[in-house]
């Protein structure tokens, strides 16, 4: 059995946050906790003058928060997160563990759980929760976030591409799933963007819309296929040996978006049997102020060979990196296609 959960409400524009009032209204939802971060406390402040509710601290960690709402908080029907990536899958984790509603307003479009069903935990891991019952995308609040946010957000986007080529793969060769729509869809996102890479400041509606039909193919494929393949492997490991060596982990869709250069290029070896850069990817990286290799995220290219070494490892999901003997090739492959120099 497939069963596909899907927001209800998807309000996207200019002053949208204020249309929370008329969302909990038609969605029958009373006194929200929100979830905020010092730094977007002043968006939860306006959440809560249009709908009665209180405000927790999301910039502790996830066992810190159940600590301090089970001590202050009570009385409270739907989670609502205001913030960034982080402090969106914090609310959705915990929305998801206590059977509540869960309402997304980010107030960055940096990257495509803003409307999934999935939520990072840290150190590479991701877990299955539910879709946002809604999602209220404030066009002002998003285009007014930090650039680099922005273009991590593009990079998530554009990872889409790899992410359907391995899953085809996949298909191919183990036999597993794939949902042509959700791939479709996925493909879409990551084509609209690229091809409108140079109107992503001045109209972050199409990196929203891009985010969230992205969130809307993993709730359709049932898994986070459709939208992360070799490329997320590659930005978990990061994540994974940020925490072992201490160093600081770039944005996850910065480390995506290299993770693409890295995986489009060795499809493009697969498909054609010839060597190229990935060139395409990293071009439209580099138009958007993306990062585009080691030295543009201050990570050490050692550690960047060793994060290309342990993907394949990071989860059993079969992609491009269990076609190329990455323990012997990956200082290699960094070189070919200048993601170290």
């Amino acid at each position: 059995m497939h069963k596909i959960e899907l927001p209800r409400k998807v309000i996207i524009g200019e002053g949208a946050i204020y249309e929370i009032k008329n969302i909990c209204n038609e969605l029958n939802l009373k006194s929200p906790l929100i979830f905020s971060g010092n730094f977007t406390k002043k968006f939860a402040d306006i959440v809560c003058s249009e709908v009665r509710g209180k405000v927790v601290s999301a910039d502790n960690e996830l066992n810190e928060i159940n600590a301090e709402i089970n001590k202050n908080f009570q009385n409270f029907g739907f989670v609502c997160g205001v913030g960034g990536g982080s402090t969106i899958d914090k609310a959705k984790i915990y929305a998801f563990n206590n059977k509540l509603p869960f309402i997304s307003i980010p107030t960055a479009a940096s990257h495509d759980g803003i409307a999934s069903p999935y939520a990072s935990i840290g150190g590479g891991v991701s877990v299955k929760t539910n879709s946002p019952l809604a999602v209220i995308a404030d066009t002002t609040i998003i285009s007014n976030a930090p650039k680099n946010l922005t273009a991590s957000g593009f990079g998530d986007a554009v990872s889409n591409f790899t992410a359907v080529l391995d899953w085809k793969l996949a298909r191919d060769e183990k036999k597993e799933y794939f949902g042509d729509y959700a791939a479709s869809l996925s493909n879409m996102s990551a084509e609209i963007v690229l091809q409108n890479s140079d109107k992503i400041f001045s109209d972050i509606s199409i990196l929203v819309e891009a985010l969230i039909s992205s969130s809307v193919a993993m709730a359709i494929a049932g898994s986070s296929r459709p939208s992360s393949g070799s490329e997320h492997l590659f930005s978990h490991a990061l994540d994974m040996l940020s925490e072992k060596y201490k160093f600081k982990q770039a944005l996850h869709g910065e480390q995506c978006g290299i993770g693409t250069i890295i995986s489009s290029y060795l499809h493009e070896i697969i498909r054609t049997k010839t060597k190229r850069s990935g060139k395409k990817i990293r071009d439209a990286l580099k138009d958007v102020g993306a990062p585009v290799n080691a030295k543009e995220i201050r990570i050490d290219e050692k550690y960047v060979i060793e994060a290309l070494k342990f993907a394949p490892k990071v989860r059993n999901r079969y992609t491009i990196f269990n076609k190329f003997n990455l323990e012997r090739d990956a200082e290699k492959i960094l070189n070919e296609c200048k993601v170290i120099e």
